[in-house]
């Protein structure tokens, strides 16, 4: 039976809520919508009364794609979507600070993905799955992907071709790199002496600069080198790197700026050096991360470049054991940049540190104004907050804020 709602707001995700609620996708707010209702999901949906804010998707695979969510909304409309959630995740554990307006990478920026690829009778099909489903559609005409990886599906059809099993669904993850292609695949056959050397030959035959199976490099024709300030870093396979060049550059100003001044800086999550080596040209750093892989291509990349100051590593797991508050005065200045969890027990060990200047980066809105709380209770100030959106058209944003220690806390 069809039924009609009014869309009253977007959900975290992206999707309409109405009243009940009652979830519909593609959908705006103050949008009329009428579809069958399948437990809380609107299915078949129908716009009756459209928003102000609703436009032609600009990609043609956007209805069957699952890659974008939110192509239907205006740039304005998402840009400010996506600042309210920051706000809300604050307001939620009673705390404002300023919102500068959004940086928003451009369209086909994107510099990795990982494509879905199956084995078929015909041959392959490679692409991004639908959403919520194993459909996987093809994207000759993605919107989001530089064009350069758009170049590299038949890359990740040959691989399939060669490692890929008929009942099984290859990741491929493909990176843009100064040496070239960087090529990592996930859920492939498993390597023998016939299969490495297929592998190493078409790594050959399609000018790839790093081949890795499951983890394990297979050729490298070049370094894939990502450039961190001046240095040059060779991150391990599937490390994580930022999705836009652009993005990155947005959140590394941010860090700059909130940093600005200090002489010795202590960088945490540092990954392969995203910040810790452009950092390094005005002041001494201390790197620390997790994977041993990224912190020794960190300080390879260190090592080769020129005209930087001392850099440090340390390789560590800062959710089991976060620096402690001895560790950390030396530093006039700490960079945080945890994945979507946030850093709950390390951001307890720099409240009792009392540091004057804390850079917070993160993916998540809701972790960050958690860790944001306790920041603030511990007597700093919220001074801003930079969302970043290089995730264009999707629910999802990064954000750099500054922490400033009150003089009389």
């Amino acid at each position: 039976m069809t039924q009609q709602f009014t869309i009253t707001r977007l959900g975290h995700q992206g999707d309409g809520i109405a009243e009940g609620p009652v979830y519909a996708q593609r959908t705006l707010p103050g949008e009329v919508v009428s579809g069958s209702l399948v437990g809380q999901l609107l299915t078949d949906i129908k716009v009756e009364a459209p928003s102000e804010d609703r436009v032609k998707a600009p990609c043609r695979h956007y209805k069957a794609c699952g890659g974008c969510q939110l192509q239907h909304a205006s740039d304005a409309f998402v840009a400010g979507w996506k600042l309210e959630i920051v706000h809300n995740a604050l307001k939620a554990q009673g705390l404002e600070a300023p919102m500068r307006p959004i940086h928003t990478s451009p369209e086909q920026s994107r510099r990795r993905a990982t494509v879905a690829v199956r084995r078929t009778k015909k041959g392959t099909l490679a692409g991004f799955h639908g959403r919520a489903s194993d459909t996987i559609t093809e994207i000759p005409d993605c919107r989001l992907l530089d064009p350069a990886l758009i170049s590299a599906i038949p890359v990740a059809e040959a691989l399939a071709v060669l490692g890929g099993s008929r009942k099984g669904i290859l990741a491929v993850t493909l990176t843009l790199s100064e040496g070239g292609l960087d090529v990592a695949v996930k859920g492939g056959k498993p390597l023998d002496g016939q299969l490495e050397l297929a592998l190493a030959q078409a790594t050959e035959k399609h000018g790839v600069a790093r081949l890795s199976w499951d983890g394990e490099v297979i050729a490298m024709r070049h370094a894939p080198v990502q450039r961190f300030g001046t240095a040059d870093v060779t991150p391990p396979p599937g490390a994580f790197l930022q999705a836009t060049k652009d993005g990155e550059q947005a959140l590394l100003k941010a860090v700059l700026e909130a940093t600005q001044g200090a002489k010795r800086i202590v960088d945490l999550f540092a990954g392969s050096g995203t910040f810790s080596l452009p950092l390094s040209e005005e002041a001494e750093i201390h790197a620390v991360e997790g994977e041993a892989a990224m912190v020794e291509a960190l300080d390879q990349g260190w090592r080769r470049a020129q005209g930087l100051k001392r850099v440090t590593t340390e390789a560590r797991d800062l959710f089991r054991r976060p620096l402690m508050p001895d560790e950390l005065k030396a530093f006039g200045a700490i960079v945080l940049d945890p994945p979507r969890a946030g850093a709950v027990a390390q951001v307890e060990e720099l409240a009792k540190a009392r540091r004057p200047i804390i850079a917070y980066v993160s993916c998540n809105p809701v972790t960050f104004a958690r860790d944001a709380k306790t920041l603030v209770n511990a007597g700093y100030t919220l001074e801003w907050v930079q969302v970043v959106d290089q995730f264009r058209w999707s629910s999802h944003s990064e954000l750099a804020a500054r922490f400033v220690l009150n003089a009389a806390s």
